[in-house]
């Protein structure tokens, strides 16, 4: 076995899941497209790196040195779509069954960013995807949902901050991701998967005729590991005399080395496209590498007129963290394409010149002197009346029950950025009340505790199990800490003075997509069932 595939296999193993089970013997570039010969050393996956830390010592690219570390949005923050208005940078993300969900970002150097606002707040379905575009001074956001119905819906805005409108159906229910374009004429598009387009009305809140199909993108060799072909993302941008077209292929999660960006070009909108000479532009192709699967890209300019493309990966040994957004510097060569410079994204990096930082991030602590919907918290899957469940008063969280465990109560969830964090709650429950925190996955997937005034109740891959006695009674302090996927509990009496800790360690390195599927990343949050309504205080997070 070579010393890659040694490393390889390592980070298998660390991920968890099916994945594990690959065999690291015998990778070679003729049967697998993966180097075995070892490159620069790489920080083994979940070493500490040289992070600049944040509020609640969350870890923050921008190093304070002039330069940043990747990523720029720690976290699931998968499939950036990004705007340059001005001197201003807006970007969001895909939030599946987070809601409210689309939440937009701003930022002034493409590395610090700080919540605005959350665009959706109706449950449409899983978002999947969006596109964030302004055109003659509107905003708009193209939506592909998996719901019922599939298909595509738009929001839009006159101000980023809101409000937004109401989701209007466009259709187009066998597409995903669509990329706004505007021909050399004036017309407006959307891009879509697989290589198709169709056109929009000039007010972009309707389409005209057909779905038609213009582009065949460039086909990796047969040999290569892949999760499949998979054409999305498709993305434009108009520089010079040519449009140039963005996409993904590969498959966005299973094998590492799937994922990747490809380019093309075209002097008109209608196409014909050519494909770019040195295709794939971004592709993990050792699995000692910090970033996995990387892809879905879109160029944007930065603030002194270099370039720049965000793109998401998941890292090395942590797909519970969901695909984190990168940034990667943009060269344009002689022959009018283009190369991404950053590498494998494990070092860091010059920051974009020109820009002047925003605050980064937000504190997860919360003290409930307000409630923070849709910036930091979201429900999953929530129920039309689901906001009417919570509400603080008097720096207290009150949460009406639904349900009867995590799996159909609609916890509250955040989204934690670090290998290794810990957070605590005081809890207070009601007669026939169940509370606690939670790793939420989906309502299949979830670890966590829970008590109602008799015992605790555990939960682990989903399911109730342990039923202990509890000490405590209606009200306790409750400390959940992951420590790179190891996960313990402990509970006060005392308001955190004491702690004990509870007889239930778990090991979660398999919660995540390539096991269970859904794109989604394991989330720290609370959940109030049974009857009644549970009060939640004093909420502490802090990255370890």
């Amino acid at each position: 076995m070579t010393d890659l595939s040694r490393r390889g296999a390592l980070g298998l193993a660390l991920a968890g899941g099916a994945m594990a089970a690959l065999p690291a013997e015998g990778l070679s570039k003729n049967d697998t497209g993966i180097r075995t010969n070892p490159g620069p050393a790489c920080p083994p996956a979940g070493a500490a790196l040289d992070w600049a830390r944040g509020l609640d010592n969350q870890r923050k690219a921008d190093l304070d040195d002039g330069r940043f570390l990747n990523p720029i949005m720690a976290g699931d923050h998968p499939d950036p779509s990004i705007l340059k208005d001005g001197p201003d940078y807006y970007m969001t993300f895909s939030t599946f069954d987070s809601y409210p969900g689309l939440v937009i970002w701003h930022s002034r150097d493409l590395v610090n960013w700080r919540p605005i606002t959350a665009a959706l707040t109706k449950n449409i379905g899983s978002v999947w995807a969006p596109e964030l575009v302004k055109h003659e001074g509107r905003y708009f956001l193209y939506i592909p949902v998996k719901g019922t119905p599939n298909g595509t819906y738009v929001v839009w805005a006159d101000k980023i901050e809101g409000p937004w409108s109401e989701p209007k159906y466009l259709g187009l229910p066998n597409h995903i991701d669509p990329g706004h374009a505007v021909g050399e004429d004036g017309s407006r598009w959307l891009f879509l998967s697989k290589g198709d387009r169709i056109r929009l009305s000039p007010d972009g809140l309707s389409t005209v005729g057909d779905v038609e199909h213009v582009y065949d993108p460039w086909r990796y060799p047969d040999d290569w590991i892949v999760e499949g072909f998979a054409p999305e993302g498709p993305k434009i941008t108009r520089r010079g005399d040519y449009y140039y077209l963005i996409t993904a292929i590969g498959g966005t999660a299973g094998p590492p080395t799937g994922h990747m960006v490809i380019a093309a070009r075209s002097r008109s909108i209608n196409g014909p496209w050519e494909h770019c000479p040195h295709n794939p532009l971004v592709r993990t192709t050792d699995l000692a590498e910090r970033w996995w699967s990387r892809g879905h890209a879109t160029l944007v300019e930065g603030p002194a007129g270099d370039w720049w493309a965000v793109y998401h990966g998941y890292e090395n040994g942590f797909w519970t963290l969901g695909r984190q957004a990168l940034l990667d510097p943009i060269e344009w060569t002689a022959d009018g394409w283009f190369r991404m410079r950053g590498g494998d994204l494990s070092q860091p990096l010059a920051m974009p010149k020109g820009g002047k930082p925003v605050p980064h991030g937000m504190a997860l602590s919360d003290d409930f002197k307000t409630l923070a919907l849709g910036s930091k918290w979201n429900f999953f899957r929530p129920a039309p009346d689901e906001a009417t469940r919570a509400k603080v008063a008097g720096g207290v969280l009150h949460l009406t029950a639904r349900g009867v465990a995590p799996k159909d109560s609609s916890p509250l969830l955040l989204i934690a950025g670090d290998t290794a964090y810990r957070f605590e709650c005081d809890i207070e429950i009601e007669p026939g009340g169940t509370a606690g925190l939670v790793l939420f996955y989906d309502q299949a997937l979830y670890a966590g505790l829970g008590f109602d005034e008799k015992r605790f109740v555990t939960h682990q891959y989903g399911i109730e199990r342990g039923r202990p006695e509890n000490p405590h009674g209606r009200r306790m302090r409750m400390r959940v800490t992951n420590d790179r996927h190891i996960v313990i509990f402990d509970t006060s009496g005392d308001g955190g003075k004491s702690w004990k800790r509870f007889d239930r360690g778990m090991e979660v390195s398999g919660y995540h997509h390539n096991v269970r599927g859904g794109f989604l990343m394991l989330r720290p949050g609370l959940y109030s069932a049974g009857q009644g309504t549970a009060r939640f205080a004093n909420f502490s997070f802090k990255a370890l």
